[in-house]
């Protein structure tokens, strides 16, 4: 047998740990239906590799079934939990319970920080959240344990593993002894401390109402003594009726991991020659990691009651990867792999009545709580988006469920279709038009919207990255087209207002046609074409692209990507306010003066300013300043 090791926790996890220790909240019990959930995990582990691998199958042909057993002895004030589940190896002990929250700790740390210090009067909830988040719920046995002792065998392995900590910031392992596979978890207690939410769980009429309370679902037996504590009923068989709102938000909770109610609970039951039962849950609020790509979604599947698959991604489109739940078919193999449920045609069936079931539900929201519906789409709306260009099936569905910054309101949100409803029949507008930009801020202010907003028309404001690639997929809606404000050539206005407007603006183009190329042979490197602008009223010039040209924010965020940062500058097109004082007098030293030097610098200025009202950087800020400053001074 090898000697016992020392570790020592990493820097943010003593500190993690410190925290968990000290945190003064009131639900502590919560550290019990954490190790059970973990204990339960194990017991499906094990189930599931069984089924797929005969030569642990055979080797653990003993009989004996699945349970989790509590022990309390009061005289040493220990309880003890133990399983006969999947077990971990001493490598799998020191990653697993040697490094907490491997994903997150600096930033659970941190907004557990947070949390206690701008929300006081709120920081059991918030604790109990963020613990949920970052799956650290093992470690809340701290809470509740001033030691805590954990023997385990991998099932299959012929030797144990022994952990032990006082989350004093180390923790020790030895080789041990164990009859059988799975874990014991030991904690010796701290004493009751009923004022600060601790209560004396060597008692069994509190390990006996926790258990009732969080872990009632559970499928494992849970036996104190002789008794079971928990119904094992699994709650998605159960009718609506029989089930209470609580009891789903505890289910919710076991299943995401989380520490609050889910935002809505939706059921699903298909009958006939294929059956399956779902019961789907949408969280209040996006967890931690809902945009590391690395992590991996989906429901739990089960076949018969037997988890087969922890997340199956199958089940979901990755634009709704933040729903969580079950699903659960009589009619599938248990012998079930990645390969085989990609192909198969009933799981597509499963996948597209569950994204029905999603997409119908958040519609039926948004028609008949719009406050409650805005809550979801601030937390979800960004994934949400990411469907449009992933699943045509759904597009329509989809885009009636989109919400946008509008001109219309400074604070509410609109639906396309309630843009559509506001267009008057006189407006002779048939045409959607949108912005995108950084900021709500910096397009309020674009000289983009200068014209639109003299015609009273409105324009959305796109300020989410994922926007610049959902307006490719938004070409028309309601028979409309979506028209960039920033693209192409712009025609407000009745049929006589547009032809009046095009033909003023070839006037003006064919007046100031000699000075526009003279501004062109300067700015030739920066722009394809200086023409005469329809679109600007007050300001003097602003940059524009073709209808198929991406925006200057896309070609940012392209260039920032791997692979993308020696992509060719895209040119666009510079448009001129003819009727604006600075073009006036460019005009007049032009007719002066072909040559006249300034209008170089003019010329740099008009780039360099229709760059910074879009909130595009300059491509020289050195030179640009000492124009200003040169300009400033022959001013003076």
């Amino acid at each position: 047998m090898s000697a016992a090791e020392t570790h020592v926790f990493k820097s943010e996890a003593r500190e993690l740990l410190d925290l968990m220790i000290h945190s003064l909240y009131s639900h502590k019990e919560i550290f019990l239906r954490e190790l059970i959930s973990n204990a339960s995990d194990a017991l499906d582990k094990l189930r599931y590799e069984t089924l797929t691998d005969d030569a642990l199958k055979s080797a653990l042909a003993t009989g004996k079934e699945g349970a989790i057993r509590l022990e309390v002895e009061k005289d040493a004030r220990t309880l003890t939990l133990h399983d006969n589940g999947i077990g971990m190896t001493r490598a799998e002990v020191i990653a697993n319970l040697g490094t907490i929250a491997r994903s997150g700790t600096r930033e659970f740390t941190a907004r557990l920080k947070e949390a206690k210090e701008s929300r006081p009067e709120g920081a059991d909830q918030a604790t109990e959240s963020l613990i949920g988040q970052f799956g650290v719920g093992f470690y809340s046995a701290f809470m509740a344990a001033d030691r805590v002792v954990v023997v385990t065998q991998r099932a299959g392995e012929g030797s144990a593993t022994r952990w032990e900590s006082t989350g004093d910031g180390t923790f020790t392992v030895a080789d041990a002894e164990r009859e059988g596979h799975g874990t014991t978890v030991t904690l010796h207690l701290r004493a009751a401390d009923p004022e600060n939410g601790l209560s004396d769980f060597t008692q069994d009429y509190e390990i006996r109402r926790v258990v009732k309370k969080y872990s009632d679902f559970v499928t494992w037996p849970i036996t104190l003594g002789e008794n079971t504590l928990n119904s094992q009923k699994a709650i998605w068989t159960r009718t609506q009726s029989e089930v209470t709102a609580e009891e789903y938000a505890e289910f919710y909770k076991h299943v995401a991991h989380d520490w609050e109610a889910p935002y809505e609970t939706l059921t699903l039951k298909a009958e006939g020659t294929f059956e399956y039962q779902a019961l789907l849950f949408i969280p209040s609020r996006p967890p931690f990691d809902l945009y590391y790509r690395e992590q991996k979604f989906g429901l739990q599947l089960y076949v018969n009651r037997v988890l087969i698959m922890e997340r199956c991604e199958e089940l979901l489109p990755d634009y709704l990867r933040f729903v969580k739940g079950v699903v659960d078919s009589p009619d599938l193999s248990l012998n079930v792999s990645r390969e085989i449920l990609q192909n198969d045609r009933r799981v597509a069936q499963i996948k597209k009545r569950v994204v029905k079931k999603v997409l119908d539900s958040l519609d039926k929201i948004k028609t008949d709580d719009r406050e409650r519906y805005r809550k979801f789409w601030d937390a979800f709306g960004k994934v949400l988006k990411e469907g449009l260009a992933s699943d045509h099936d759904n597009a329509e569905k989809l885009k009636d469920l989109l919400l946008f910054q509008s001109s219309a309101d400074a604070t509410a949100l609109t639906s396309l279709k309630e843009y559509v409803e506001r267009i008057s029949a006189e407006s002779g507008q048939d045409t959607i038009y949108f912005a995108t930009g950084e900021s709500r801020a910096v397009l309020e202010k674009s000289p983009h919207l200068e014209a639109f907003r003299a015609k009273g028309y409105e324009v959305l404001y796109l300020t989410d990255p994922v926007d610049e690639l959902l307006t490719d997929q938004l070409a028309e809606y309601d028979g409309k087209k979506l028209q960039s404000v920033g693209k192409g050539e712009v025609e407000l206005g009745t049929e006589t207002e547009k032809l009046a407007a095009e033909e003023a603006r070839k006037e003006k183009q064919k007046a100031n046609a000699s000075l526009l190329e003279r501004i062109q042979s300067v700015l030739d490197a920066d722009v394809k074409e200086v023409r005469v602008s329809s679109r600007l009223t007050t300001s003097a010039a602003c940059l524009v692209g073709d209808e198929d040209d991406m925006s200057p924010r896309l070609e940012r965020l392209l260039k920032a990507t791997q692979g993308a940062a020696d992509m060719p500058r895209q040119k666009r097109i510079l448009e001129v306010n003819a009727d604006h004082a600075i073009l006036q007098k460019m005009k007049s030293r032009f007719e002066a003066s072909a040559e006249d030097a300034t209008l170089a610098d003019y010329a740099h200025l008009l780039y360099g300013q229709a760059l910074l009202a879009e909130g595009s950087p300059l491509p020289d800020p050195a030179g640009f300043a000492g124009m200003v400053a040169d300009l400033m001074v022959r001013a003076g």
